[in-house]
Formats: structure tokens, sequence, C-alpha cells
């Protein structure tokens, strides 16, 4: 996928500017998953589970040697066939050489962010091989040619009356459409391509080491049709995915869908053990690709490794207000939000990615919300620091912050700058220069003496 990172401040006002109503769409979406999130959690010991599924996940990645060996050995004994890609021109090549195999013509494709992030629509595309997503929100985007705006949401910038226009133009259902309908006609289309894909693929909420189980959630029962119909399924996994043990499920399962949307558990949840043995219904052949793609090089940064906690829920999403404005497009890549601005930069390089830490307040809303306990706001400043370090920051940045920090080591400096910038303009009377500061904040009105002046006489 190509990396558009460093144009987010761009992209971001553009669509402000050109697409107002994304702002309202996404914010409605957002605040009703957020506020599900916060009932859900409110039900549970939440402080308990999220630390019990944060040490398991620890646990996980500091002994990911071990358990990827074994879920190696036990996909094997369940009769998968079992690849390793280290990014996606290896995975490309693992996929070209199933589709040609099998002489694959038509693919159901289960919603999946690890093959947004390899690309694997395109280049079926270029094989000459139709491509379905099943999940209605990734069929959407698919429609219009755009990329998953939100990890659990991919259309959630999208209103009613964008997704009308659509199905009218592609379909020539009526301009005034009832949701339900337009969900008919998309359900039509994609029944007929279950029916008929020679290959179905999937990625993996969890991938059990103990028993080499891949486990997936939906609320839809695309992802089940994908993975059981077409006598081929191929199950991309990161493999960051995986959990120790099968009774881990039970704490995973329902923490992440109560993280995500709210609900105690979904709607579908498919555990599939390998391919159909004889008599069973089911894909005769099974692949797991195991997935590093920089996963390895970030999980040996001290600094940055605990964002592979990452479950792929959403939650920092939506409790971010800084993502709620425009949505995942101006962030240029697959994960976007406040795990975009932490998780992109260890995957492709703060080079291609350096604006991306700083999208957001450090409010520390995201850290609440994660089910791991990821320390966002933290590692935000890591990667901020770091492109400091770098020279990435603009020069004028690292020459304010230089005059700040002395000045505030210097009692005497700081006195004479106190009483000299209480006689300058104040930030509302410098429209436009300082607007994108005071269009969100009340003005200002200092106090008739600085704080040391009030505190001497204090003491006097």
């Amino acid at each position: 996928m190509q990396v558009k990172a460093k144009l987010y401040p761009k992209e971001a006002a553009r669509l402000l500017r050109e697409h107002p109503g994304v702002r309202e769409a996404v914010t409605g979406a957002t605040l009703h998953f957020e506020e599900g999130r916060k009932r859900a959690y409110q039900e549970i010991d939440a402080e308990a589970w999220r630390e019990r599924a944060r040490r398991v996940k620890d646990h996980l990645l500091t002994h990911l040697d071990h358990y990827l060996e074994l879920a190696e050995k036990r996909l094997q004994e369940k009769g998968v066939r079992v690849h390793w890609a280290e990014g996606p021109e290896e995975a490309h090549r693992i996929l070209r050489e199933i589709v040609a195999r099998h002489g694959v013509k038509r693919v159901v494709k289960a919603k999946s962010m690890l093959t947004e992030e390899l690309g694997v629509n395109p280049l079926l595309e270029s094989l000459g091989v139709e491509v379905y997503e099943t999940d209605l929100g990734e069929y959407l985007i698919q429609l219009l040619g755009e990329p998953p705006s939100h990890i659990v949401g991919p259309a959630i910038h999208l209103a009613l009356p964008d997704i009308q226009r659509l199905f009218h133009q592609r379909f020539g259902t009526p301009v005034d459409a009832s949701p339900e309908a337009l969900a008919a006609v998309a359900r039509k289309v994609l029944r007929e391509a279950f029916l008929t894909a020679d290959l179905g693929i999937s990625g993996a909420n969890f991938l059990v080491a103990e028993t080499g189980t891949l486990a997936l959630m939906e609320n839809e029962g695309n992802i089940r049709l994908s993975t059981s119909l077409p006598r081929v399924h191929v199950a991309f996994v990161g493999i960051e995915k995986l959990l120790p043990r099968l009774t881990d499920l039970a704490l995973f399962l329902p923490l992440t869908t109560r993280a995500a949307t709210g609900q105690r558990l979904s709607t579908y949840v498919s555990l599939i053990q390998g391919p159909a043995k004889e008599g069973e219904e089911g894909p005769k052949e099974v692949h797991v690709v195991l997935v590093d793609h920089g996963r390895t090089t970030l999980l040996h940064d001290s600094e940055a490794w605990e964002v592979l906690r990452c479950l792929r829920c959403g939650a920092c999403l939506n409790a971010c207000p800084v993502y709620r404005q425009t949505g995942g497009h101006p962030y240029g890549y697959v994960y976007s939000g406040p795990i975009g601005a932490v998780l992109d930069p260890g995957l492709l390089g703060l080079e291609d990615t350096y604006p991306l830490p700083y999208a957001s307040t450090l409010c520390g809303a995201c850290y609440e919300a994660c089910p791991v306990k990821i320390p966002i706001p933290k590692l935000l400043l890591t990667w901020r620091q770091r492109a400091v370090e770098r020279g990435l920051a603009p020069t004028w940045e690292k020459g304010a912050m230089q005059a700040f920090s002395k000045v505030m080591q210097s009692p005497s400096l700081y006195r004479l700058f106190s009483k000299a910038l209480r006689g300058l303009p104040l930030p509302q009377d410098l429209l436009p220069l300082l607007k994108a500061w005071t269009e969100g904040r009340g003005p200002l009105r200092p106090s008739p003496k600085p704080f040391h002046e009030l505190w001497q006489e204090l003491k006097e």
C-alpha cells in the first residue's frame, strides 16, 4: 500500500474544507461506539480484565519465538499448510502460487486489516482474479475505490445519502432507498459471490498456539461463509496475533467486543481447526500465512514494543477527539488514529510517518479505552522525541524550544520576558495568524500581575 502519512496535516485540512460532512458522520459513529464501550466496561471489573489481558500479551510477546514454533506444529498436525512471509513480497509470492495451482478466478474476502497492509486486493486484480470484499462496510469502500477509514467500521465516514447515491449509480436503486433495501442488494450480489468463489481469504483475530486454532469474530456472518464455502481458505495472520492457550479466548473474545462496539460478545465467533475431514463440509485446503512486515524489528525496540499488544479493536479511535474530526483517510496508511500514530512509525519508519505522532492532544482517552493497556500517550512522546533527535521537526520549533528552555531556567530572564509579553497583542488579536489556536479556545485574559509578584505579596 502506498504510504501518504507525510501529507497528514494537508490532507486533514483539505478533507475538512472539501467534505465537512465527514466530521459529523465520524463523530456520530465513534461517539456511539464509545458510549457502548463505557457501558460494557461498567458491567465488568474492567481494570482487572485489562490488566490480565496485558499480562497475557506481554508473556506472549516476550516468548514469541516459542509460541510461533508451537503454533506452526499444531497447525500442521491439523493438516494446515503454514507459510512464513517477511513482508508483502513474500506474501504475494505465496498467494500467487496458490491462485495458479488452483486456477482461482473469483475470491471472497473477509474483513482484514493485514490484507490491506499487504495490498492483497491489487495483487489479485493484477492476476485477473475477481475480488469481493464481503463485509458490508468493506464492500462499500471497495465500490468507491477507497481504503478503510476505521479499523472496525471501514465506511464510518459515509452518511446514508452517500451510500444511496453510490447504489443508485452502481445498481440502479432509488436515490431514496432505505438501508434495508440497500443491504438486500448487497446481500444478493455477495451471496452469488460466496457460492461461486474458488478461494476465501481472511485474517484472524487470534491464533491459539496451544491448539492451532484460528479465532475470527464478526457480526454479519460473511467471515463464516468466506472461510467455509470456497474449496480453499487462506488466512493471513500477523505474528503478534497469537494467544498462548485456548482458555485465553474466554477473556479476549468478550473483552475485544466490549472495547470495539460495546457488545458482550460478537454475533458470530468461528474457531477454525483445519481443513474439512472426510464427510465434513468446509474447505479442502487451509493455508495460514504468518506475516512479519516490521513486527520483529518493532518487538526489539525497547521503548516502543508495547504497541504490539494491539487487538485491532478500534477503541482508541472512538475515544480520540482528533481522529473524530476527519476519520482515518488523512493519516495516509492502513492504521489511523492513536494506534496508527504509534504503530505506523514502528512498522514503516519514522521518516515516512513523521507527522502522525503529533496528531494528538495527549489527553489520555486512548489509554483509558485500550483493552490491553497500551501506553499510547507515552509512545506518542517517545516518537516525538525521536523526531526531534533525528532532525525531523521544523527548525523554527527547535529554536523556539531552546529559547524557551533558557528562559525557564533563568529567574531573571523569566521575569523580564514575563513583563515584556504582557505588552504584546493577545492571540485573539492576531487573527488570522493564530486562527488554528483560537478557533477552539476562549479569549485569553491575563491577570493584572504575574504569579511570582502575587506570591511575593502574599508572603509579605
